[in-house]
């Protein structure tokens, strides 16, 4: 190799060999820093992209679970609250099992109705929770396409029983006859809007109707608007009961035959609740086992007001519309058929100051317990449902995670060992570059 001073292509030579080195180095420094392989989209386009959408889809994930945890937060609360109107309800049977009994004096009827006006004012106070200054259970948020109509029905009742057919003819489920005899007296007490109403007449002569007509007609009835708009329809024979508050046609378990009658006023201006129907004997005894059958009409559809469909939408996806929706239904005192509004506009409770309307408000307080544990249940395994979402969510943001782990963290033993590497060829470079400078202060020898 010829000795020249103008290039000293050795020097060039290592320190292009240097700077290399030098970027190496620099890489496996970064490298080893983060803990990553792939610290910007040049180390790794194809796995930067990758690696990119597998963090988003990890926060989103995250995020959902959050969501899932808040909506279980919000539930929580509606289902303490519902919890608790049980509990007042549960002892509200009592006092007005205690208010139908005869040992009662009026003033003993006064302060069980002074203890139940309380319970409902608490009742509705327990409606007007809230969770982020968001009203739950107070109506608001139900799931309501139509106002529905308060529907029960009787499955006791023969298969074949039509709204026609004589009291005196009636069979039960089996068959037998219920033995209603012409001279036997049938009562009829009801609550609509807080007033309980109540009439009676003989079985003599009487078809099924005749129980609606005379509802129909009952003393007071006409003052809560209940002759003309709450009168009391069948639905028809058959398995069909109504449509509820979504629009969606409800019928019998079992596909059989079912009566059903409904209020022809829709919503909770429309409910009613507690329909009693009592056979008595000639003897003046209760005719119980005819009861239990002719009696057993069961509320089916609760009244609700029309409204838009403020149901909840919790978001528990990554992608959109995918959430769960939950209607959380109407626990005030009205709605549980409590507490109603007069004519006038005045507010009525449940009355129980009279042994007759004590005995009425018995039924009345046995849909209330049924419609709030509905309601609990609802709220219950939705908050269940949750539990699997959030363990599914759980596993889902891990194994991602675990996936963008094999793409972007960084083995440390082997980059360790590839910065050890070129650290030590970053060192030899730059001996080098020193020795092929120094090789230059060679030829000025040969100039001396």
């Amino acid at each position: 190799m010829a000795l020249v001073v103008k290039n000293n292509m050795s020097a060039l030579n290592t320190l292009n060999i240097m700077s290399k080195n030098n970027k190496n180095l620099a890489a496996s420094l970064q490298k080893v820093s983060s803990g990553q392989k792939i610290n910007s989209a040049a180390d790794d386009p194809a796995g930067y992209a990758i690696s990119q959408r597998m963090q988003t889809q990890i926060r989103s994930l995250n995020q959902d679970n959050e969501n899932a945890a808040n909506g279980q937060n919000m539930l929580k609360t509606a289902e303490g609250t519902v919890s608790s109107t049980v509990d007042i309800l549960k002892t509200l049977k009592e006092k007005v099992l205690d208010a139908a009994n005869d040992t009662n004096t009026t003033y003993d009827r006064d302060t069980i109705q002074d203890y139940l006006n309380q319970a409902v004012d608490q009742i509705n106070d327990n409606a007007n929770v809230t969770y982020n200054g968001k009203l739950l259970v107070d109506g608001s948020m139900n799931q309501s396409g139509t106002a529905a109509t308060v529907t029960y029905t009787n499955e006791s009742l023969s298969t074949g029983t039509a709204f026609s057919s004589s009291l005196t003819a009636l069979l039960d489920r089996n068959g037998n006859s219920l033995n209603i005899l012409g001279a036997d007296q049938v009562t009829i007490s009801y609550v609509s809007n807080g007033k309980t109403m109540t009439t009676s007449f003989s079985a003599s002569g009487a078809t099924l109707q005749s129980i609606f007509n005379a509802a129909s007609q009952a003393d007071g009835a006409s003052e809560t608007g209940f002759g003309d708009a709450n009168y009391l329809t069948g639905a028809g024979s058959g398995s069909f009961i109504g449509l509820n508050a979504q629009g969606v046609s409800v019928y019998t378990a079992d596909g059989s035959s079912v009566l059903a009658v409904a209020s022809t006023k829709a919503g909770v201006g429309g409910n009613i609740s507690g329909f009693t129907i009592s056979i008595t004997g000639t003897d003046g005894n209760v005719k119980k086992s005819v009861n239990s059958v002719l009696d057993a009409w069961n509320e089916q559809i609760n009244a609700q007001d029309k409204s838009n469909d403020n149901s909840i939408t919790l978001q528990v996806g990554t992608k959109a519309n995918q959430s769960i929706r939950v209607g959380l239904g109407d626990m005030r005192a009205r709605a549980l058929g409590l507490q109603g509004v007069s004519a006038d506009g005045s507010v009525q409770n449940l009355d129980v100051s009279t042994r007759s309307n004590a005995n009425a408000a018995v039924n009345v307080l046995d849909n209330a317990v049924q419609k709030a544990l509905k309601e609990q249940t609802q709220i219950g395994s939705v908050e269940s449902r949750l539990d699997y979402t959030q363990d599914n969510l759980t596993t889902a943001s891990q194994n991602v995670q675990a996936s963008e782990s094999t793409i972007t963290d960084a083995n440390m033993a082997q980059e360790m060992t590839e910065y050890t590497k070129n650290n030590i060829l970053m060192q030899a470079s730059q001996a080098m570059l020193a020795q092929a400078n120094s090789g230059s202060q060679n030829i000025l020898q040969l100039l001396q």
